[in-house]
């Protein structure tokens, strides 16, 4: 049985028991707090780095404890992965917008490698079809941001 703190975490304080698409209401509130962070961008860097962490050290004991292999109510996926699909991007509305579109489809449809990173057992198979999903994102974003600005150039 994970102990509180770990549930807690690992469900992002209950939100995974919300009973309709709990991974697309994290990943929402994930893209929220990007955008209220929009100000401190080292402190976005660093909460991203602590939810990576944490994830990993969480999501496999919440796993263990539920007794089902990625289980919906571990949340802390979709938050990091959420996270990653930002990184070095602006965070207006639009690009948070466009990257939580991206990462949710991504998530949900599971190309290749996602469907095999997520057979991996414990927090290494929850956190890692995720954050491949917010790499894909944040990697389509930034050619279509740069190629945008070329031609503007």
């Amino acid at each position: 049985m994970p102990s509180l703190p770990s549930k807690l975490l690992g469900t992002l304080f209950y939100l995974g028991y919300v009973p309709v698409f709990p991974g697309t209401l994290a990943s929402f509130v994930a893209a929220s707090i990007v955008l209220l962070l929009k100000p401190l961008p080292g402190l976005f860097y660093l909460l991203t780095g602590i939810t990576l962490l944490v994830g990993f050290l969480v999501a496999g004991n919440t796993e263990k404890a539920v007794g089902r292999k990625d289980p919906p109510c571990v949340v802390i996926d979709e938050v990091a992965g959420m996270f990653v699909s930002l990184l070095g991007l602006p965070p207006t509305l639009y690009i948070v917008v466009c990257a939580f579109v991206l990462f949710r489809i991504f998530d949900i449809v599971k190309p290749f490698p996602l469907k095999d990173i997520q057979k991996l057992n414990g927090s290494a198979g929850i956190m890692g079809d995720d954050l491949m999903a917010g790499v894909y994102t944040n990697i389509i974003l930034q050619v279509v941001l740069r190629m945008a600005s070329q031609t503007v150039s």
